[in-house]
């Protein structure tokens, strides 16, 4: 089971999340705003971060910022709004989802587990130190170290993303169609909005720069890795 920590300024809210939470067997922490949640974590600790954006003190994506200045844990951000900014935000600061109020609380849990399990190192990961070089060597992936190169330079993913894209490059040339992407990178048949795929990929291709094209869009199906620039 997972201690959650549930931030938000909305007593019945956090009181929801509350009663589903620990019907499951979870144990939650409160914060009211994203200054106690920064204290909270600090003190506390959390598996997994539940947050509001809008609230006052400090909002939910400056809070998740200095959060990440401290810990990869994984945060799903709520929101009232579902503007494909705020998702783009949240997604390059290092949220794992989004979820856009009134929500299921029970698909609330479906997602925390989801990400939960992803996040659980696999008895099947990578060898050690085991790097792969793309593009000409314009890019480097460490999987262990879980880093990417790009023309001698870090670049800095959120998890998703570094979630994505190694995903698509252990697939290299294979078509992967929305739902497969959505089931094995999020771990679950995706309820609602499907555009979070199609955010995650434009985030994905800005990281990449001048190598964007090694991920292609395949119309009315999908994506696909492929090293264009690899040497036949």
């Amino acid at each position: 089971m997972y201690k959650i920590l549930i931030v938000d300024d909305e007593t019945m809210i956090r009181s929801l999340i509350r009663k589903y939470a620990e019907f499951e067997g979870h144990s939650v922490v409160e914060a009211v705003d994203g200054m106690d949640a920064i204290s909270k974590f600090k003190t506390d600790g959390a598996d997994i971060i539940v947050m509001d954006i809008m609230m006052p003190e400090l909002d939910g994506f400056s809070a998740c910022r200095e959060i990440r200045k401290l810990s990869d844990v994984p945060i799903i951000m709520l929101s009232a709004r579902g503007e494909e900014y705020d998702k783009i935000n949240g997604f390059e600061i290092g949220i794992d989802d989004y979820v856009v109020k009134p929500f299921s609380p029970k698909e609330l849990m479906l997602r925390i587990d989801a990400i939960m399990k992803r996040a659980k190192p696999s008895s099947d990961s990578h060898s050690k130190n085991e790097v792969v070089t793309l593009a000409g060597g314009g890019i480097v992936v460490d999987f262990t170290a879980r880093i990417v190169y790009r023309d001698g330079e870090r670049i800095e993913m959120s998890p998703k993303e570094y979630d994505l894209f190694f995903y698509m490059i252990k697939n290299k040339n294979v078509a992967l169609t929305r739902d497969r992407l959505l089931s094995d990178v999020w771990g679950y048949d995706f309820f609602g909005d499907d555009r979070t795929l199609d955010t995650h990929i434009k985030i994905l291709r800005k990281s990449l720069g001048s190598y964007n094209d090694l991920i292609v869009t395949i119309r009315g199906v999908g994506y696909r890795f492929e090293d264009k620039y690899e040497r036949k």
